[in-house]
């Protein structure tokens, strides 16, 4: 099986090149066949997930794969959810969209910083695919009070995981893979999917 996997942000990339590597799809990024980004204007993880996937689909012509993915601080009502990587702007950094949360979350308890990582990923066969294969994972965390770590992306160095005790960008890759909020929505799209890694096979 080959598919397109419609994002552009390396970081994810890097993830989905990472989790697919034992898994029998064949991935390709969705700018080797020079694919823009899709307008991300729907008012959900899934919708935005689904409107990349059929976008990349129809200018592709290949099945494709597409996650939503971002970070919902309980004090803050949600946000900033699916606008997370564009919390301080359209072209925001991650350096400047941690500043705009942190500014935010100024003078609130730690305790209170409640956190989580959500991710939908969406396989669609075709553009107009109506029956949709739809993956949900999430991450339980804290927002810390300043950053820490140089690993991972997004708000990984803010994002305190109090069962290990450091930052999501303190964690090397083969840790991240097994417990992250994209890792557990893979796992579930490969239950779905009926898919199983080869490394599974070898046990």
């Amino acid at each position: 099986m080959k598919a397109v996997i419609a994002t552009s942000n390396q970081g994810k990339l890097r993830e989905f090149e990472r989790l697919f590597d034992d898994i029998a799809i064949e991935i390709e990024p969705q700018s080797k066949f020079n694919v823009p980004d899709a307008v991300e204007d729907g008012l959900s993880f899934v919708e935005n997930a689904l409107i990349k996937a059929r976008h990349a689909s129809r200018l592709t012509n290949l099945p494709s794969i597409a996650d939503d993915s971002g970070l919902e601080v309980d004090y803050l009502k949600g946000a900033p959810g699916i606008y997370s990587s564009r919390f301080a702007g359209n072209n925001a950094t991650d350096e400047e969209n941690i500043s705009k949360l942190l500014l935010a979350l100024n003078g609130v308890p730690f305790a209170e910083r409640i956190a989580r990582y959500q991710c939908v990923i969406v396989k669609i066969d075709h553009p107009n695919d109506p029956t949709p294969t739809i993956a949900q994972g999430s991450w339980e965390g804290l927002i810390a009070l300043e950053p820490k770590g140089h690993q991972g992306f997004g708000y990984d160095p803010i994002f305190y995981l109090p069962e290990l005790k450091c930052m999501s960008a303190e964690l090397e890759n083969n840790v991240k893979d097994k417990i992250s909020h994209r890792s557990q929505a893979m796992t579930v799209l490969m239950e779905k999917l009926c898919l199983t890694s080869n490394n599974d096979l070898k046990n």
